[in-house]
């Protein structure tokens, strides 16, 4: 029998039982949509935390002091120390030559008005290295010079998003803005970037230089001379983080005072290893959402065994018959072979329709991320094709290992 003959006989075969067939590539059919969906949804994840990465700076280490601002400047919780000072920064600028990066920061919640315009937005006060650690460029206008950082110079720099909430399709260098209470000159706005790797809005904030914040934004609060909430670093190379975090935190507790055994007034977080923990639990979830597609399609292979061991027991004398006449065993096999590759594929063809809408109704209405690409519809047609094969050899050989004569006395 040629390839053609045995295609013909075996769709045959299926037509004569068709919802039985239908009903046998539902398994499969719910096993290669599960696959593309959770697969997708896996890269999606993935890729999100590749947005984060390239949004928070691989060889990055931030410092946090133990104390800081709520919003619009006002003191937290009674007994909120500040423990980082600006002399922080500059002894681990001199002392910690692997650090290429320093800047000390100042954060808080203020209101930001042009003309009836106004905007609910973040503030950031910060040094000059902030830039280039976070990797924010000039959009318009210009940066901070030096004599600003100095002065304490009332210029602003504005994000996108509160740009436009103030100033629409206007040019907003050179205006004149106040933030919360006190009036500002937007010197330039800052190129966009859109929402973080945690869901924020990037572009809702107004940067100001340190010292600026400290003596303009920070209200009436008793701010400790040099206090800053934050000490944010730029690594040279990945392989320094661990060694630089190390002589860091003991640089720290050397200034700090803090002695053996006592905690300490501050916590130095490894963007790096933030991102791992984040990738090593994306990726076992993804291994658990392909395990349940797996079971599914192991599922729907089983029933494919199942229906094609009973056809087998339900043909037996067609198959003598056959035999008698000249087909030989390998023909029997091919032939079984086919109509259960025939149920898979059809089952897979189905699956990876829905899967592929299911992918992106997912990515559409919910709030999973969702990267569906020509891989993974590969990756769901291969899986069709070996659950065919796998679950449906052994009937098809259990059909030509059937004695002719026997199969010939049976009712």
């Amino acid at each position: 029998m040629n390839f053609g003959e045995i295609l013909r006989t075996a769709v045959f075969a299926l037509r004569g039982n068709w919802l039985r067939s239908v009903l046998t590539s539902l398994g499969v059919i719910i096993g290669i949509a599960a696959v593309i969906v959770m697969v997708s949804v896996g890269q999606g994840t993935q890729k999100e935390i590749d947005k984060l990465v390239s949004g928070l700076g691989s060889n990055r280490l931030d410092v946090m002091g133990a104390g800081g601002f709520g919003g619009g400047g006002a003191r937290l919780a009674a007994g909120a120390r500040y423990t980082l000072v600006e002399g922080d920064a500059a002894a681990i600028r001199k002392e910690v030559p692997e650090v290429q990066y320093v800047a000390a920061s100042l954060r808080g919640g203020t209101q930001a008005v042009y003309a009836e315009n106004n905007a609910s937005t973040q503030w950031q006060g910060v040094q000059p290295d902030w830039f280039d650690i976070n990797e924010w460029k000039i959009a318009s206008g210009s940066g901070f010079s030096s004599r600003d950082y100095d002065s304490a110079a009332k210029s602003v720099l504005l994000g996108e998003t509160v740009r436009r909430e103030l100033f629409g399709d206007e040019d907003a260098v050179g205006q004149s803005v106040r933030i919360g209470r006190v009036p500002f000159t937007v010197v330039g706005t800052l190129q966009p970037k859109g929402q973080g790797g945690f869901g924020q809005d990037q572009d809702d904030l107004v940067v100001v230089p340190l010292e600026t914040a400290r003596r303009r934004l920070t209200g009436a609060t008793a701010l400790p001379s040099g206090a800053v909430q934050q000490i944010t670093l730029g690594v040279g190379r990945a392989d320094d983080l661990s060694y630089a975090q190390d002589e860091i935190e003991a640089l720290l507790r050397q200034r700090h005072r803090i002695q053996p055994g006592e905690d300490d007034d501050f916590n130095v977080r490894n963007i790096a290893e933030v991102v791992a923990t984040r990738t090593q639990t994306t990726r076992l979830m993804s291994l658990l959402l392909g395990a349940v597609a797996g079971i599914s399609l192991i599922v729907g292979g089983i029933g494919i065994m199942n229906i094609m061991l009973v056809s087998v027991t339900e043909r037996i004398r067609e198959i003598g018959l056959r035999m008698a006449v000249g087909a030989r065993p390998s023909d029997v096999r091919r032939q079984f072979l086919a109509e259960a590759m025939l149920i898979s594929l059809i089952g897979g063809a189905v699956g990876i329709v829905l899967g592929a809408v299911g992918a992106w109704l997912v990515g559409r209405f919910g709030s999973l991320p969702v990267a569906l690409d020509g891989k993974v519809i590969a990756l769901a047609a291969g899986f069709s094709i070996a659950t065919g094969l796998f679950f449906g050899y052994y009937p098809a050989r259990k059909a030509s290992l059937l004695d002719p004569i026997e199969a010939l006395r049976q009712q």
